[in-house]
Parts: structure tokens; C-alpha cells; sequence
């Protein structure tokens, strides 16, 4: 049996704390309005999850959860404030914020919604108008 490892994370003040098993389904940035809103910042590095991967171990009690839309459940702690993650449920997936998992290596495969940024990075990553065909998304990849 392959052993999967586990990664710990948690908020600013640490009083929720997260594991995650396995790896990613996907990593990338974002760069749509309201992970900009959200995050505060131009753009926002995600790691998506199983759900089945994504463990709350402490502090459950001080997530508190916001849905601008149907499409996510964003995840902050009510303590510090501090972003936790969002469920997907139509994708049926986490993002579980790569800022906060600080032993999963981050390796970003592309941007997502880079018809909405604000910030033009130049990567060498694939840069898709919205998200990719598989996801529901157009599939239009944007010029560098």
C-alpha cells in the first residue's frame, strides 16, 4: 500500500486547522473578480482537493462561510479572519488556499478567468479565458 502524506494548514491565528491528503488535483492562480475581492490582491494561487481529502482537525466551530453564488462556499476563520478555503460543489472540488499549506509544493499548470485580470503575468503557463472545457468552462486559452 502507497502511503499518501498529509499536509497541515491553518489560519492566521491558528485556531482552525486543516490537513490535506494526497495530492492536488489541480494548482493555479485565478484572477476573477471575486477571488480578487476576496483575496484582496490582484490574484489568487489555488490548490484544489477531493473533498474527501480536505480534514478540518481543530477549530470547526470558528469557520464561518459566505455564498456569493451557488458555485462556492467560501471559508474564512471568524476569529482572525483569515481564508481557509472554498468549496466547489458543482466541480466537486476544495480549494483549499495554497498560501495557508505551506509544505505542499506549489506548482502552478495555469491561469483561470484571465480574461478578467488585472495583472498580466508572463509564466509560460496557459492562460484560459475562463476555466478549462473539462471543468465547464469555454477552453479559450488568451496570448500571453
Amino acid at each position: 500500500m502507497n502511503a499518501q502524506q498529509t499536509h497541515q494548514g491553518s489560519c492566521f491565528c491558528g485556531a482552525v486547522k486543516l490537513e490535506v491528503t494526497g495530492t492536488p488535483v489541480a494548482q493555479g492562480y485565478c484572477h476573477c473578480e471575486s477571488c480578487r475581492h476576496w483575496s484582496a490582491g490582484p490574484v489568487n494561487a489555488f490548490s484544489l482537493w477531493a473533498p474527501d481529502s480536505v480534514r478540518v482537525t481543530q477549530g470547526a466551530d470558528h469557520i464561518g462561510t459566505y455564498n456569493k453564488t451557488p458555485g462556492s462556499s467560501r471559508k474564512w476563520c471568524k476569529t482572525c479572519g483569515g481564508h481557509l478555503m472554498t468549496d466547489h460543489p458543482q466541480m466537486g472540488l476544495v480549494d483549499v488556499y495554497a498560501a495557508i499549506l505551506p509544505s505542499v509544493e506549489f506548482s502552478p499548470a495555469l491561469h483561470v478567468f484571465y480574461g478578467e485580470t488585472k495583472l498580466h503575468i508572463k509564466d509560460g503557463l496557459p492562460k484560459m479565458q475562463d476555466v478549462p472545457a473539462e471543468m465547464g468552462g469555454s477552453g479559450v486559452t488568451l496570448p500571453e
